[in-house]
């Protein structure tokens, strides 16, 4: 014969999985989360322009014309003979922009400015910026009169990329990138925020529909209120652990769907250089032999990357995510419970839900500190106290914690749920049965005493 706690389990699994709202949500959310990982890309695939667009420019500082590349979207002519009021009077329809230099000051500098008939977008403005920028110091660099000044400062501009090791207790050394580990900490904590808050939310939600239904009076008739409210909180739960898994899968695999149509090389940005990088002119400041240097590196860039990731211990992050997640619920969903009881309407949350949420609010400000700061003392007791453990001490795991400070965060972590559950229970029997009241904390205080 099934427990009165499971009977309860069960219902609550099957009421909440049946609903339309659960299936909807359980599609969508996979939906939305595989296209903030895929838009980049995409955007990144469409971002071109209208293609061969005309620019005229008028360089009167005659230094600028060998820095100017066509692109696919964009192609310069050069014309000194043009007078500016005639454009300006009669602006040609098949010219996009027109572009006029101003001579050289006394300092070697110069003034632009960019007339067309629809405001000029941002990559075309930095792209004319960047190209007369380089002009500019190439010509301040040649009056000089310094012999062979450019190879001389590309010989001492230098790019230093530090790699960071991690030594294991076997004496291997394992390449990470900081960045990937501070990406992990913050998505990892992140979500744990957001789950706690909306499952318990929903636990929350749940207990005031039967109470202002009157089902509760029904229910608490053949079941003690303690059961019900464990019940109740697991039968949630495990909505949450089926929700969870499932758009964990369906979300990789939308990604990986999408990935393998699009390409690979496409999807990561790793295809062809983007058209409107255009190469320094050789002899000046440098040759194309940069770009290929350049390509070189993001070639190893991206080797390192998957090593580093290779390397990254997802089984532990994976593990420690699903335990402080499941204890930072249950821990939480006893006090929206006992909150739910308390009141007849969910309007009336707002004065008692503050002191189940303001942890909360805490904690992933902590959580924010610890990532960037993983073994500060803040981050240690941030990963210790119970009401923030599960936020902060995920910020910490991808980092690498002691499996001794792991187990006593869990220790007092399942301490404390305990213990609140039993509080939470006693505010629960009798709250669930008052209606008409608004309660008080002071009637919460009574309440945990009888």
């Amino acid at each position: 014969m099934k427990s009165k706690i499971f009977l309860v389990i069960e219902r609550e699994f099957m009421i909440r999985v049946k609903k339309k709202s659960f299936i909807i949500m359980t599609v969508l959310t996979p939906i939305l989360f595989a296209a903030l990982m895929i838009l980049p890309s995409v955007i990144m695939l469409m971002s071109s322009g209208k293609k061969d667009q005309k620019i005229l420019v008028l360089d009167n500082s005659g230094i600028a014309q060998n820095f100017f590349e066509n692109t696919k979207e964009y192609t310069y002519y050069f014309d000194n003979n043009v007078d500016r009021e005639s454009i300006r009077s009669n602006f040609p329809d098949s010219l996009h922009a027109f572009v006029e230099i101003s001579s050289l000051d006394q300092s070697l500098n110069v003034t632009v400015s960019g007339l067309s008939s629809k405001q000029m977008n941002i990559d075309l403005k930095n792209q004319i910026e960047r190209n007369i920028q380089r002009a500019v110091e190439a010509n301040k660099l040649n009056s000089y009169d310094i012999e062979n000044l450019d190879e001389i400062i590309k010989d001492i501009r230098t790019s230093v990329n530090m790699r960071t090791f991690t030594i294991s207790d076997s004496g291997d050394e394992k390449l990470g990138m900081v960045e990937i580990y501070m990406g992990i900490a913050y998505i990892a904590s992140f979500m744990i925020y957001m789950f706690i808050f909306m499952f318990g939310s929903m636990v929350m939600r749940g207990v005031i529909e039967e109470k202002t239904t009157r089902i509760v009076e029904v229910i608490v008739s053949s079941i003690k209120p303690f059961q019900l409210m464990l019940g109740k909180i697991m039968g949630v739960g495990s909505v949450a652990m089926l929700q969870f898994v499932i758009w964990i899968v369906l979300t990789l695999g939308i990604t990986f769907g999408v990935q393998s149509f699009i390409g690979v090389d496409k999807f990561m940005g790793s295809g062809d250089a983007p058209s409107n990088i255009t190469a320094v002119t050789p002899g000046v400041m440098g040759d194309a032999q940069q770009f290929v240097d350049a390509a070189e590196q993001d070639q190893g860039f991206a080797a390192e990357l998957f090593k580093a990731l290779s390397d990254v211990p997802f089984t532990r992050i994976i593990v420690s995510f699903l335990i402080y997640f499941m204890l930072g619920y249950l821990l939480y969903a006893a006090m929206f419970a006992a909150v739910g009881s308390a009141v007849d309407n969910e309007a009336d949350t707002q004065q008692l839900i503050l002191p189940v949420t303001l942890p909360l609010i805490i904690g992933l400000f902590i959580m924010i500190h610890t990532f960037q700061y993983p073994d500060s003392s803040l981050s240690f007791w941030g990963s210790m106290i119970p009401f923030t453990s599960p936020m902060v001490m995920m910020a910490r795991v991808p980092f690498g914690v002691p499996l001794w400070e792991l187990l006593l965060s869990i220790v007092i972590l399942i301490t404390t749920f305990l213990a609140l559950t039993y509080v939470s229970a006693k505010i629960y029997r009798v709250g669930i049965l008052m209606y008409g009241k608004k309660a008080t904390f002071k009637d919460l205080f009574k309440w945990i005493k009888y």
